[in-house]
């Protein structure tokens, strides 16, 4: 709930501490923020453009792909990745804030994982943090833009997640507490290969790991990781809504994917291949 992590926001115009007054949340300077009846706040600046978030559509696919339980094996590596740097710091407490939350899915599996600790999920969709606002019972939802300085306090986060989802060096180090972890999932050039070329979906190029630590580089040092693969057998409306949920479908014809989708067996037999980072502050 936004109440379980009221004390680690700040105001995305002056930075400065945010408190509840009633149904919004303000700072000492009169910014103020209403909450919505969905669950989230957003804190985004005034002139913040939300285009780039996902659409609603996006959002229930993603939704459905993931309740069947076709990543599990990514949630549960990030949960074990999770517990193993929580570990590290060795307190109870602690705030886990996932940038490019989405649905809230994988950040509910690390925090079944890490019981004292509280959940920001932070995402500029709408609709998206409406599902995470009820993901789990200690999340609670933010709307704000990556690319922007990030309405948490500095030094606040113990665990970042990052999840197929754009990264903002600076200010991952700045929220994040010295000694503080950064957990990244990425896809490797062989992840949904069996689909790339049947329906022309967009590839993820070999240099992708070497571009994500040069880029962080300057902030974070690379603290170990791994690889999980594994094969998915998806029938034609996964493979709909497996595109449907990614960055595919801002770009994918659907004539022509109704036409690309007769031509694959079914079910497909397709591999998930991910990296799972850690980098530490």
């Amino acid at each position: 709930m936004l109440q379980d992590i009221e004390r680690y926001l700040a105001c995305p115009h002056c930075a400065q501490a945010l408190t509840r007054h009633d149904r919004s949340l303000r700072c000492p300077a009169g910014h103020s923020f209403d909450l919505a009846k969905q669950g989230y706040v957003s804190l985004l600046a005034g002139d913040a453009h939300t285009g780039t978030g996902d659409t609603a559509e996006m959002v229930a696919a993603r939704a459905d792909f993931l309740a069947a339980g076709h990543y599990r094996p990514i949630a549960e590596a990030l949960a074990e990745a999770a517990a193993s740097a929580a570990s590290v710091v060795g307190e109870p407490g602690g705030l886990v804030a996932d940038l490019g939350a989405g649905t809230g899915h994988y950040l509910a599996h690390v925090l079944d994982a890490l019981p004292g600790k509280v959940g920001a999920a932070l995402d500029i969709s709408k609709y998206a943090l409406r599902r995470a606002a009820k993901a789990h019972p200690r999340i609670g939802a933010v709307v704000c833009d990556a690319w922007r300085p990030l309405p948490l306090r500095d030094a606040s986060a113990e665990l970042m997640l990052n999840v197929f989802a754009p990264r903002n060096g600076p200010e991952i180090r700045r929220v994040l507490r010295p000694g503080g972890t950064l957990l990244l999932v990425s896809p490797t050039a062989r992840h949904l290969r069996e689909l790339v070329g049947a329906l022309g979906l967009l590839s993820v190029d070999e240099e992708k790991q070497r571009r994500i630590d040069e880029k962080l580089g300057p902030y974070l040092e690379p603290a170990g990781r791994r690889e999980v693969e594994f094969t998915l057998r998806l029938g034609p409306q996964d493979v709909r809504t497996v595109v449907g949920m990614g960055p595919s479908a801002w770009h994918t014809d659907p004539e022509r994917l109704g036409a690309a989708l007769a031509e694959l067996p079914e079910p497909v037999e397709v591999t998930a291949s991910v990296t799972v980072a850690a980098y530490r502050r």
